[in-house]
């Protein structure tokens, strides 16, 4: 039972998609520590529990905000002040 919290170590199965559909990250079974994600994901992680999904939708004050997201070469995945939608289940927290 229960739900994670910002000092949890969390396993989780993504998608990462902007506004227009375009997906920009997606992964299976990823750990993380809470505390190290953005704040949307802080916000809406403890919503749910062990085996739960969520879908998130973050706007850029919960995000990014208002810098270029690029990749190794430079090339931006996620534009300035980009709206994120994300699918989220979670496998497992401790």
């Amino acid at each position: 039972g229960g739900s994670p919290n910002n000092c949890s170590a969390i396993v989780i199965s993504y998608t990462g998609k902007l506004a227009n559909g375009t997906v920009f990250d997606t992964d299976k079974n990823v750990a993380f520590t809470l505390g190290g994600l953005i704040e949307g994901w802080k916000i809406g992680l403890p919503l749910i529990q062990r085996g739960g999904n969520i879908k998130l939708y973050i706007p850029p004050s919960l995000g990014y905000g208002a810098s270029d997201i690029k990749d190794n070469n430079g090339v931006v995945v996620i534009p300035a002040n980009s709206m994120l939608i994300f699918d989220v289940s979670l496998v497992d927290f401790q």
